[in-house]
């Protein structure tokens, strides 16, 4: 049974980087992409960014292209997520998430089977 483990959020001034780290644990060939979610005050969970396991190929909502970035530390099996230049929209929990599913790594959240218990993100000067 593959878990996911968030860590890193906190307290981030508007304009600075924080970044968050999600451990995976558990038979890495059941999760064929590992990504990224958040949800706001009031909001529906949303995707932030997602990385395929066999391409390496990453994908980004329109909203944090060029400021948040997705990696992957292979020899500890930790999915990164690097937000720079934070804005106020992006507060909100955080969710690590993983999915089974073949092909494209989709952006509903339908579509993932595995769910770390998210990590908070405040943004506040």
């Amino acid at each position: 049974q593959v878990q996911l483990t968030e860590s890193g959020g906190g307290l981030v001034h508007p304009g600075a980087s924080l970044r968050l780290s999600c451990a995976v644990s558990g038979p890495s060939y059941e999760t064929t992409a590992t990504g990224w979610f958040r949800q706001g005050p009031g909001k529906e969970r949303e995707f932030v960014a997602v990385l395929a396991r066999g391409t390496g190929n990453t994908y980004y909502h329109d909203s944090v292209k060029g400021r948040f970035t997705i990696s992957k530390d292979y020899t500890t099996n930790t999915i990164y997520l690097q937000m720079n230049n934070v804005k106020p929209d992006d507060a909100g929990v955080y969710f690590c998430a993983g999915t089974k599913h073949w092909g494209i790594p989709g952006r509903d959240s339908r579509s993932y089977d595995y769910w770390g218990q998210g990590t908070q993100v405040t943004v506040s000067s």
